[in-house]
């Protein structure tokens, strides 16, 4: 099956009651156990991509290459949508659409309203053209996401939202409501009464960043009022390196990467089965 926007499927996913997680990748093992994993469940997923991720593995080009190599080789049937999380300017956004992804987010939450809705609206304008779905973000995420460090939560405006909905055609919108980037500290507190009032004003499929760590009832309770793309990283990212400081202390003379990396590999695709269970995505390919 050939890489395609994540439009479809999150409105399939609102309408439905569930929400596809977007996992993001980080290396070759992330991208095999994800879309194993994904194959397994029948469930679509979406392969989220950080603009230093896409650094590390050589560049734009090289990450979608290596993803339509393995949806060959794995011969996965179910629908993958390839999005850059967390897109710095219009500029990134167009090198990554050339490249081959099939959405985008592009993140000026951190500019004032009036610039992210002229920033947003130039991103939507040449992605639709190119018929590549577009998330946006209000509010402030907390944590650490790649380059950008954020040191408190700001609640998302539900009329800002509506706003920024009504002024751009984006295909979803990532408001910030209490959830943060890396490990919590302490029970996460999302704003539910926020998300059902941007939910019933914006009328499209909602994102939360942070996935991991949010506790199922918090999880289905998001779903919903509207989340439909949950996003997770720190939690596969904890789960492999578990798994490969397991196997080295158990062997210290091994030296074959690959020994190594299958047992991460096979940590982080039982991770992703298991959110996409609680999320409700498996069967829904």
């Amino acid at each position: 099956m050939a890489l395609v926007s994540m439009k479809d499927m999150m409105i399939k996913g609102k309408n439905e009651g569930y929400a596809i997680g977007q996992f993001n990748i980080n290396n070759l093992e992330f991208t095999q156990a994800i879309l194993m994993a994904a194959e397994e469940e029948k469930s679509p997923v979406i392969l989220g991509v950080s603009e230093g991720a896409a650094r590390y593995m050589g560049g734009f080009t090289t990450v979608v290459h290596m993803v339509k190599g393995l949806m060959i080789d794995y011969k996965i049937t179910v629908p993958v949508a390839i999005h850059l999380d967390h897109g710095s300017s219009f500029d990134k956004c167009k090198e990554a659409i050339d490249a081959g992804f099939t959405s985008v987010m592009i993140d000026a939450s951190h500019h004032p309203l009036e610039e992210n809705i002229a920033i947003t609206s130039q991103v939507v304008e040449y992605a639709h053209a190119h018929g590549i779905s577009v998330e946006a973000e209000l509010g402030t995420v907390g944590g650490q996401e790649d380059d950008i460090i954020a040191a408190g939560v700001i609640y998302a405006d539900p009329k800002e939202c509506a706003e920024l909905v009504s002024r751009t055609d984006i295909d979803c919108l990532a408001p910030a409501l209490g959830s943060v980037h890396g490990p919590y500290k302490g029970e996460p507190n999302l704003g539910f009464a926020e998300m059902e009032e941007i939910s019933k004003l914006s009328d499209l499929p909602l994102v939360l960043h942070g996935g991991t760590g949010i506790p199922e009832k918090d999880v289905q309770r998001s779903i919903s009022l509207g989340t439909a793309k949950i996003n997770v990283n720190t939690e596969s990212q904890i789960a492999a390196t578990k798994a490969i400081r397991d196997f080295l202390n158990s062997d210290a003379e091994e030296y074959d990467p690959r020994k190594y990396l299958i047992p991460a590999r096979n940590a982080i695709k039982s991770t992703v089965q298991g959110k996409m269970r609680v999320f409700g995505s498996s069967g829904k390919a």
